[in-house]
């Protein structure tokens, strides 16, 4: 299962911490103006304050830590694909566990445990989504009968020789 789409590896990298920074970005802002809307003091004015102001300081931390957890994914993810020498959903579900066992490391072993557990789980339910999704559409495009062609539905042939000299 090749995705023809992807960047190659080095760009990769920058191309998922962007990609992970945009989506965490705008996730977190959109969370957070609700948050911000709702703990603000009562009024329009305060709650459309408080939210922007929600967003302002939030969003942008949110979008870090979403690229910093799309960088080491991806980092961890071309470092299979170079060891391995193959690109397959086992590198995803891997680099799931090891970047979830890397970012909880602070925490200590058994965070570290339930981390790459978590990420590992989240990575192989993912991917097998996306296996199944494929298998489905695949089988959609088998069911379609092949285009034959109907004499009926094709224009009169002209059997006769064009006028000229010979």
């Amino acid at each position: 299962m090749e995705e023809y789409s992807r960047e190659p590896c080095p760009w990769r990298i920058v191309d998922d911490c962007g990609g992970a920074f945009t989506m965490g970005a705008i996730g977190g802002g959109l969370f957070q103006s609700i948050r911000g809307f709702r703990n603000a003091p009562k009024g329009v004015r305060h709650r459309l304050k408080g939210s922007a102001n929600a967003v302002r300081v939030r969003a942008p931390q949110i979008g870090g830590s979403f690229a910093v957890w799309g960088g080491l994914f991806s980092t961890i993810d071309c470092g299979l694909v170079r060891l391995r020498g193959k690109e397959d959903p086992w590198n995803s579900i891997t680099s799931g566990a090891l970047t979830g066992a890397v970012l909880a490391s602070r925490s200590g072993p058994l965070a570290m445990v339930g981390s790459a557990m978590m990420g590992g789980i989240l990575l192989a339910l993912i991917e097998g989504f996306g296996i199944l999704l494929n298998r489905y559409t695949a089988q959609q495009f088998q069911n379609l009968s092949p285009i034959t062609e109907d004499s009926s539905q094709l224009p009169p042939e002209n059997h006769t020789q064009p006028v000229g000299n010979h």
